[in-house]
């Protein structure tokens, strides 16, 4: 399988690439049980929002999860929201929106229960994600900010895919190519 070399937060790694479409292939970037690149993200990234007024931090499920919890935790933070992929028995009355995703086929949506929309009511939310890319999962989250009543203080990744590094309303740490079957760079 072919790999792209890269330096994100001073660590290298090697990203499978990975075919989303006959003519797009992504580098496959996955914190999961890489526990020195999440705390070495989570350092990076709480660097960038210095400078971000923020009440809370808001994920969606699941890739982020790790980077999410270890920001809460450099940060000092008691509490973070996490967008779930479905309602679970445990969320009081949950909201929903559309979530359309470059990694995954179909449409999905992510939730977030009544009791957290109540604690995100009137609050300023930064939005965390692993990779940005078409922006699908983003609009989503701000989405669910917007109608729990919250406001979106920033948005952030620790990579910006493809055209998404072009964007001057997201901050990350690295540019992530998109690649052609071949291997090499779009």
């Amino acid at each position: 399988m072919a790999t792209y070399t890269m330096q994100v937060a001073g660590l290298k790694r090697e990203l499978p690439i990975c075919k989303v479409t006959d003519d797009l292939y992504i580098g496959a970037f996955i914190m999961f049980g890489d526990a020195e690149l999440t705390v070495a993200c989570a350092r990076d990234l709480l660097k960038l929002a210095e400078d971000i007024e923020y009440d809370y931090l808001l994920t969606a499920e699941a890739k982020s999860i790790p980077l999410i919890h270890e920001m809460a935790r450099q940060s000092g933070a008691e509490k973070y929201f996490i967008a779930r992929k479905g309602p679970k028995v445990y969320m009081p009355d949950p909201i929903s929106v559309d979530d359309r995703s470059i990694t995954t086929l179909a449409l999905q949506k992510l939730y977030l229960g009544s009791d957290d929309a109540e604690l995100m009511r009137g609050k300023k939310v930064l939005i965390v994600d692993d990779v940005i890319s078409t922006g699908g999962s983003l609009k989503a989250m701000e989405a669910l900010v917007e109608r729990a009543g919250g406001t979106v203080a920033g948005r952030m990744a620790v990579l910006a895919e493809g055209a998404a590094a072009d964007r001057t309303d997201i901050c990350y740490l690295e540019r992530l190519p998109v690649f052609h079957a071949d291997g090499s760079v779009k």
